[in-house]
């Protein structure tokens, strides 16, 4: 394929997320059925490998699909594709919960005896659940190696170093919008990728 084609394709891809939003912001179901179709793997996928965790990667999965629904009106395609925008809200609401997990962890260090065992590590999954976490885990950075230097190191510093395009911008002395160009193409690679693998 050719990267006029594979440009071409992923425009396409992207007017029709933005029309299934569109439906979505007048109400119908079967909108929001198509766009999690289309969504949920390559989402799960990012929560996952911020949070270590399938079961908390899910419930991000679910919040924002509410967020998707409820705000669908708000949408804007200028701003970025709905794609975009849903892996934004995934990577937010991931840190946002890994940060308040780290926070609960202190609390119970700080007020909690030692030999009450209730360090973070001790919070405990199933053996099944950890191996496919962790297969999954390894899926994503497989598919991240697999993109250019410089969207690999945009998305990483992005979506795994928590920093915005502007402190990206300024670390990789670069102008913001070649470092949203990056972020973009890069998601785009990555949702190709993961969507038929996990």
């Amino acid at each position: 394929m050719t990267d006029a084609e594979a440009s071409r394709q992923a425009e396409e891809r992207s007017s029709e997320d933005a029309k299934l939003l569109r439906r979505m912001a007048g109400g119908e179901h079967d909108a929001m059925a198509a766009l999690y179709e289309r969504f949920s793997r390559p989402l799960y996928a990012t929560a996952l490998h911020i949070l270590k965790d399938g079961a908390e990667a899910q419930d991000i999965v679910h919040d924002v699909f509410i967020t998707l629904w409820e705000k669908a009106a708000i949408y804007a395609a200028e701003r970025g594709s709905a794609f975009s925008w849903a892996v934004t809200l995934t990577r937010n609401r991931s840190i946002d919960r890994l940060r308040s997990r780290r926070r609960r962890a202190e609390l119970l260090e700080q007020s909690a005896p030692g030999d009450l065992g209730l360090q973070e590590g001790n919070a405990g999954t199933g053996a099944d659940e950890t191996a496919t976490a962790a297969d999954q885990a390894r899926v994503v950075r497989a598919a991240v190696a697999t993109l250019p230097p410089d969207q690999k190191d945009a998305l990483e510093l992005a979506f795994f170093s928590g920093l915005t395009q502007q402190e990206i911008a300024e670390r990789l002395r670069e102008p913001l919008g070649t470092i949203k160009a990056r972020i973009r193409r890069g998601l785009g690679k990555l949702r190709d990728t993961l969507a038929p693998r996990l």
